[in-house]
């Protein structure tokens, strides 16, 4: 019998509760059949892929599939990150939260990373979505803004291509990020947090339900942060907030509200290194590990972001349904700053550096929907889901700066400067909107141990952009059918292998020489194999999958002649293995490989064919583990540690030079006082070190005018009461 065919027997007290928490937990819950004292619910597995989840483990995941679906019966790679694995490691941010997954760079601009961006698959930038929809414009050209982790059930990462579901989306894969919702069990947890850096937090998390039939349910999330940054007078300042209420207006029907507002008076610190005083030294020395590029008297960083969503599910009967997801957000940006330009030829001390005012105002609307069918042919099962998603954004962005070598720096020695903003010229000024529909269509289909997807989508997107500067106003419209088939076998022994192949496109915005056409898509394709293993009654997933990713169509800016040619191709090969599991009651252990060979096979510049990729690491890996005391004098301890290990990285893409590998500790230490006094149940202490050894090191770098340290040691206590 099938998992979607498994009925269970509910008693009647229980049956408002449980059909409650039915249409909650699942994205979508199948019909009920009630009888006078019993209910027979019909669910989709036996696990939530957006409701709380206890340990580290998750062997569910819509991400790969927009539909609840196992991962040992999912012919793609997917890690997904729990609540738990960020608490434990105390994430600050959804870039830090992936730290311990294979096949992504997360950290690789250190302390410079307010967007977490991260590199997948050797591919820049891996998109952002939020329940299902594009999140800070992603498929324009990198994925701005960040959502606090406090805010999240669980981040995932969906590896290699997914345009076939999602869009105009680059090959190396997504981040997928899931709100907390609300819930039928009651959630009241308070949390507070001190640590280095001058960090200051307090966060709460709130829910349950707001009546006594259980057709209206609540969530609210909130946090207030403040720290220093490792870079000298930087500072992050954040509040957040994220209300939802769930209402079942009937027993086949939900809707979700989800919403928030983020505003970051300091948003952190973002710019550049030169390679000359970070990788090898200048005149003998380093420059300094906090190094502030920019001066005090001239820096800004505020960002305010907002969103109103909503998520309608509603099934017809036991074999069609229908869920609808529907956003609209809002983002506000403004930095001011002096930024890294070049060295400056003749002193190796001094670098150059140039005033900038950037401000940028976007307004990003998304929906999808979604009719999902159940039906058999035969011995087959049918899993069918048809989408029709709409994506609107509209982006504005003024760029003022200066260019003068008054603001020339010896890092020695080096000395305030004073910055007149009337004598900022304004650079560039545009506004861009976009329009973007797509149609797919995908079939699960499992016959036996076989499962089998097929998935097609076409995609019709118009972008418009006006230039204020020079006032000129161009169009490009692009449409691109993307596919995946993917084929598994799900032994019973828990050995699932796998194979698959998918495409991805995005369109190529890049201005090429005058008058000529707008440059075609940039498009990729990928070929997986692999294989999964997840035994039977026991809580480990492990995936092992290796994969050959082309992209196509690449542009690249011509220096000399002044504008962006597309003469280029990527060629990325690998293997990815990762390991979650939790072996005893005590011990949860998780660990990763990653071995990656990204190369140019052509450019317009000759110099980076057949060179390897600027900031891919060939081999990362990393480790986790936790050991719980379940008994004894030290019941309620839970010890933690983990390494991460990043190899040598390409310093630039013409092979001019590397930048050395290094590995990292971090630690973690949770007390639950319950277990020494019963009025202390729902009290949690927690201590957590990352970079225990507070190592300073290049974490990449992207040419001689790119580079960037990595962050310094971390520690952060926190206190935490749930009840």
């Amino acid at each position: 019998m099938s998992d979607r065919n498994k009925k269970q027997p509910v008693k009647e007290p229980a049956i408002r509760v449980l059909l409650t928490s039915t249409l909650l937990v699942m994205p979508v819950a199948h019909s009920m059949a009630a009888s006078e004292n019993t209910l027979l619910v019909t669910a989709e597995s036996g696990e939530s892929v957006t409701a709380p989840l206890k340990g580290i483990v998750a062997k569910e995941s819509a991400s790969g599939t927009k539909t609840p679906t196992a991962l040992r019966k999912t012919p793609q790679s997917i890690s997904v990150i729990t609540r738990q694995q960020m608490d434990d490691q105390a994430a600050p941010s959804v870039s830090d939260a992936l730290s311990y997954t294979s096949g992504v760079l997360t950290n690789y601009r250190g302390n410079s990373n307010r967007n977490d961006e991260v590199i997948s698959r050797g591919f820049r930038y891996a998109p952002k979505f939020l329940d299902g929809l594009s999140y800070g414009l992603s498929g324009q050209a990198g994925a701005a803004g960040q959502v606090d982790p406090w805010l999240l059930e669980r981040v995932e990462m969906v590896h290699g291509p997914a345009s076939v579901l999602y869009g105009q989306v680059n090959p190396g894969g997504l981040i997928s990020m899931t709100s907390k919702r609300p819930t039928a069990e009651s959630i009241h947890k308070v949390q507070f947090s001190s640590g280095n850096q001058h960090l200051a937090e307090a966060a709460f998390d709130f829910g349950g339900a707001l009546n006594d039939d259980y057709s209206l349910f609540y969530r609210l999330n909130g946090i207030a942060s403040t720290r220093h940054e490792f870079v000298k007078d930087n500072k992050q300042q954040r509040m957040a907030i994220a209300p939802a209420i769930t209402w079942l207006p009937n027993d086949d029907t939900s809707i979700t509200l989800l919403t928030s507002y983020t505003n970051e008076p300091k948003a952190g610190y973002r710019n550049f290194l030169p390679y000359v005083g970070t990788v090898v030294p200048g005149n003998g020395s380093y420059i300094p590990y906090d190094f502030n590029v920019s001066d005090p008297s001239f820096n800004q960083a505020k960002r305010e972001q907002t969103s109103l969503g909503y998520i309608f599910e509603h099934n017809f009967n036991e074999a069609l349904s229908f869920q609808q997801n529907f956003r609209y957000s809002t983002m506000s940006e403004s930095y001011k700053y002096l930024v890294f330009t070049s060295g400056v030829s003749g002193a190796p001390t001094t670098i150059g550096r140039r005033p900038q005012h950037d401000k940028i105002e976007s307004k990003e609307l998304g929906i999808d929907n979604q009719f999902k069918a159940l039906f058999d042919t035969g011995a087959v099962q049918h899993t069918l889901l048809a989408g029709l998603d709409y994506k609107w954004s509209d982006l504005d962005s003024k760029l003022w700066r200066e260019s003068s070598d008054k603001y020339n720096l010896d890092w020695t020695r080096p000395q305030p400067v004073s910055v007149d903003e009337s004598q900022l010229s304004l650079a560039t000024s545009s506004r861009k909107k976009l329009d973007q529909v797509g149609i797919y269509l995908q079939d699960q289909l499992e016959w036996n141990q076989w499962n089998l997807l097929l998935s097609g989508r076409n995609d019709w997107s118009e972008v418009r952009t006006q230039d204020r500067t020079d006032n000129t106003r161009r169009q490009q419209n692009d449409n691109k059918l993307t596919g995946r088939a993917g084929l598994l076998y799900a032994f019973d022994n828990g050995l699932s292998p796998y194979i698959s192949y998918s495409t991805s496109f995005e369109p190529n915005l890049s201005i090429g020489a005058p008058g000529s056409d707008p440059f075609a898509p940039t498009t990729g394709e990928q070929t997986e194999v692999g294989v999964k293993f997840q035994p039977p009654g026991q809580d480990t997933v492990l995936t092992l999958s290796a994969f050959d990713l082309t992209q196509k169509n690449i542009s690249q800016y011509n220096s000399v002649l002044g504008y962006f040619e597309q003469i280029g191709k990527v060629k990325s090969q690998g293997v990815e293995t990762e390991l979650r599991s939790q072996l005893t009651p005590e011990i949860a252990v998780m660990a990763a490989y990653t071995y990656t060979d990204a190369v140019t096979k052509a450019s317009s510049n000759p110099l980076q064919e057949g060179q390897a990729i600027a900031s891919v690491p060939r081999h990362a890996a990393s480790a986790w583990g936790s050991y719980s005391f379940l008994e004894g004098a030290l019941n309620g301890l839970t010890l933690g540690t983990g390494v991460r290990y990043t190899g040598t990285t390409p310093g630039d893409s013409e092979g001019g030079f590397n930048v050395a590998h290094y590995t990292l500790y971090d630690a973690m230490a949770k007390y639950q006082l319950g277990a020494i006094s019963s009025a202390l149940k729902g009290t949690t202490l927690q201590l957590n070190v990352n970079n225990l050894s507070d190592k300073h090191y290049v974490s990449s770098c992207s040419n001689t005018s790119a580079c960037f340290y990595g962050s310094g040691r971390s520690i952060v206590a926190s206190a935490s009461y749930s009840w």
